[in-house]
């Protein structure tokens, strides 16, 4: 995670055909923000694994993607490959800490989604989760019915024939941990670490792991269930 100056920035995507471009390549389903005033969406590449999350904004510019900075050259040159005949702009712009309602220290406030059970994808894990693995089907980031984007096919049919084994839990650690360590049974590796600050994380591993005696080297976890996957799962998979 970048530790300098405020570590997000937005696209802002006008233009007469900017929600048909990203309605046709975002995870989630434009027609929402009238009633949500913000949306959470990724954005995938064909193979279904997330390349950035965003979080969508309307306004009478055109829609604003805000993301991590470190991304935003990456994503653009790769969205506009994607334009071919669109009548679609690409500007990257700095966006104020207020608009993602961050009041105070940044760190606070990522810690605040860290315990929530919101992930962050920063360059190191761009491209390696499925929307699934991120939870992104319970943070209400994915449509299901709003037609094809990059990823969709996979997306769909993970979702309709249950084939989620592997996860985003949420561990304390003995000591600090970094994203990209690695979490394992005792007997082999199963699974990394996404975020992490201090002794708080967020990890992607098998779901009816969540719950065994895990660990990062000689650091030990304990799981603290996510409130949104105790409602989905069962009490010996999420407690």
């Amino acid at each position: 995670m970048p530790n300098s100056e405020f570590p997000y920035t937005t696209i802002l995507v006008s233009g007469d055909d900017a929600f048909d471009f990203l309605q046709a390549q975002l995870s989630n389903d434009l027609t929402l923000l009238d009633e949500r005033g913000e949306l959470l969406s990724a954005w995938c590449n064909p193979k279904g694994r997330v390349i950035c999350l965003l979080t969508v904004f309307h306004s009478d510019r055109g829609y604003e993607l805000i993301l991590p900075a470190e991304l935003a050259d990456e994503v653009v040159r790769r969205l506009t490959m994607f334009r071919f005949r669109a009548k679609v702009d690409f500007d990257i712009e700095a966006v104020a800490p207020e608009r993602l309602g961050v009041s105070g220290n940044i760190e606070d406030w990522l810690l605040g989604k860290l315990l929530a059970g919101r992930p962050e994808i920063w360059r190191a894990q761009s491209e390696e989760f499925t929307p699934h693995m991120l939870n992104l089907d319970q943070l209400s980031a994915i449509s299901l019915d709003k037609g094809c984007y990059p990823g969709q096919e996979i997306v769909a049919r993970t979702h309709y024939r249950g084939a989620t084994k592997r996860r985003t839990h949420r561990f304390a650690s003995a000591e600090p941990v970094s994203p990209g360590d690695k979490v394992s049974d005792g007997e082999r590796d199963i699974g990394e670490v996404l975020n992490a600050i201090g002794t708080d994380l967020l990890a992607v591993i098998p779901t009816d792991k969540a719950n065994d005696p895990l660990s990062i080297g000689d650091v030990s976890l304990t799981h603290i269930p996510l409130e949104y996957l105790l409602e989905r799962f069962s009490k010996r998979d999420s407690t």
